[in-house]
């Protein structure tokens, strides 16, 4: 009886799914940006989806990520349940910053969204076109200022790359860094700026409603929805998004390494996380791998030239 009793234990034990691991996200800024809402939706999706019974997001703000990074690295080394969302802005960040963590010092996962830039100027402007925006910066670049997010952020690398693409030194560009988006979308509202430059979420309620007029966007190919011309389409060769990924701690075997790997491919190829990739406004741009290792190296040697043709970086 005591055999048969076991043997019954066993069946159901081997029948029973493994449980999901519990998992706390670093969001490395304050509530509400981009790297925030990113951690809260991972939060949503893998409990909506059951793929972790408990997530918990805590954020740690500062110097464009690399505080949280820094604190990540050091504190949550092999833990297999640590979590930290990241992207573009704080490749930009750490060379900036010369930062001492990098994303070396982790275990990148995944990309999973991305979101284009758009290049505004106040309803009252004078200029209409971008070609008009270009025109100006060519003629004076240091008259035409430009309103974005943090210094060697995604905003200053295109404003970078549409300055050197436009055959205007990148150093003379006249960029003024906001800490917050609403500070930002106050000064272009406020016409203290000449155009302005985020992701295209940031404007999107004020061009709908016309108190912005957006001249351009940084996809390779037009967005559907938004009456605007790529910055290709208008002669300059660029393109820029700005991506956000998810990395794993520090100093974990290739067996936990592949759990969180399957968890977040869980996530990414959900009905949940494309629900909120619909709401967001987010594009889906899922990599992982040995080709996302790839391309984050790819990004990083080509966030480097750019930050030093900008002077940012010597």
């Amino acid at each position: 009886m005591k055999r048969i009793f076991l043997s019954l234990v066993a069946a159901v034990s081997l029948a029973l799914p493994a449980a999901a691991a519990d998992y706390t996200i670093i969001a490395p800024a304050n509530p509400g940006g981009g790297w925030d809402q990113t951690a809260r939706s991972l939060q949503s999706v893998m409990q909506q989806e059951g793929i972790s019974g408990n997530v918990q997001v805590q954020n740690v703000p500062g110097a464009g990520g690399t505080i949280g990074l820094a604190q990540f690295a050091s504190q949550s080394a092999g833990n297999p349940n640590a979590l930290i969302v990241g992207g573009y802005v704080m490749v930009g960040a750490i060379l900036t910053n010369k930062s001492p963590v990098t994303l070396k010092d982790v275990t990148p996962i995944a990309r999973l969204t991305g979101e284009y830039e758009a290049i505004v100027v106040p309803a009252s402007s004078e200029l209409k076109t971008i070609g008009d925006l270009i025109a100006a910066l060519k003629a004076d670049p240091g008259a035409v200022s430009w309103a974005g997010g943090s210094a060697g952020g995604t905003d200053h690398i295109a404003v970078g790359l549409i300055a050197k693409a436009a055959g205007v030194d990148p150093t003379k560009i006249n960029y003024i860094a906001y800490s917050g988006g609403g500070e930002a979308l106050a000064a272009i509202l406020g016409a203290q700026v000449t155009a302005g430059i985020s992701g295209y979420g940031e404007f999107e309620a004020q061009v709908q409603a016309g108190t912005l007029r957006l001249l351009a966007v940084t996809s390779a190919e037009r967005m559907a929805g938004v009456e605007a011309p790529t910055l290709k389409e208008s002669g300059l060769d660029v393109v820029v998004e700005n991506w956000r990924m998810v990395a794993a701690a520090p100093g974990l075997s290739p067996e936990q390494k592949a759990a969180v790997s399957a968890d977040i491919e869980k996530l990414a190829t959900s009905a949940g996380w494309q629900e909120v990739l619909k709401t967001k406004g987010w594009q889906d741009s899922y990599l992982s791998g040995d080709a996302f290792d790839a391309q984050l190296d790819k990004d990083i040697q080509a966030t480097e030239a750019v930050l030093k043709d900008i002077g940012l970086v010597q």
